[in-house]
């Protein structure tokens, strides 16, 4: 009897809920109907926002959010970050010290020199474009296309022209007469080419002592007989000391820095 009690109240219960979520969408109509927020009728508001004369706002809205989504691959893209990150991940992994410095000292340091690097352009940005928007002495297309030019003028100087050409030739384009016939959509990735490849070489020249100190370790090493000990339990206080009594943090943001001038 108990039995069947429970099997009558689960059966009760499932066709309540079965009702429930049969009558939700009409009440959830009604009240969409009829939905207010301190007299103003939501659903108006909506279907005002998105008429046809409206459209522009809507699109700079989006517009404005997509571009704040994509303002850290901005900053990476477009400045001396990419080069930067670049270099000091070579650096760790010729001196092996594992995860140091860590990660945040590393993006930490490459963003202090990258708005150290672009403080001219972004100088520039503001006295010629910023500013002047902002007083409503130019319209919006004016201090984008004013913003731009600073931004061009950096990415044209760290560009090889063999890149540019590579994209321009990707995209089926004719060979532009001037810098300003360049597109930015071809700037972008061949400036961002450009800068791995100097990050690469920059990379390059770094590992050479390191990798130096590491052949002499072992080949001493193995001239004792000391087959078992890892080389590089012994190069890396070596590694440490030279780069220590050479400096080798002032050379390094030097050279990175003057690489950009």
């Amino acid at each position: 009897m108990n039995r069947t009690n429970r099997h009558i109240s689960l059966v009760a219960a499932v066709l309540v809920l079965a009702l429930g979520v049969c009558c939700m969408p009409t009440a959830f109509a009604q009240n969409t109907t009829d939905a207010s927020v301190g007299g103003i009728d939501v659903n108006q508001a909506v279907r005002d926002f998105t008429t046809r004369e409206n459209a522009p706002t809507s699109l700079v809205i989006v517009f404005l959010i997509t571009i704040i989504s994509l303002a850290p691959a901005i900053l990476v893209m477009t400045t001396s970050f990419t080069r930067i990150i670049v270099v000091l991940g070579f650096l760790r992994q010729a001196m092996a010290t594992q995860q140091t410095p860590p990660n945040q000292i590393l993006v930490g340091l490459a963003l202090i020199l990258t708005f150290f690097i672009m403080t001219p352009t972004y100088t520039a940005i503001n006295e010629n474009a910023l500013q002047p928007y902002l007083n409503n002495e130019i319209s919006d297309t004016e201090a984008l296309s004013a913003a731009l030019i600073p931004m061009r003028e950096f990415m044209f100087r760290q560009t090889r022209p063999k890149d540019v050409v590579l994209f321009l030739r990707i995209a089926e384009m004719e060979a532009p007469q001037t810098r300003d016939d360049v597109p930015i959509h071809v700037l972008v990735p061949a400036f961002i080419l450009s800068e791995l490849t100097t990050a690469f070489m920059i990379g390059f020249i770094i590992y050479i002592p390191f990798l130096i100190i590491d052949m002499v370790v072992a080949s001493t090493l193995m001239a004792m007989g000391m087959m078992m000990l890892p080389p590089i339990f012994v190069s890396l206080p070596f590694k440490i000391i030279m780069f220590v009594l050479a400096d080798g943090w002032f050379l390094l943001f030097e050279t990175l820095t003057r690489s950009f001038q």
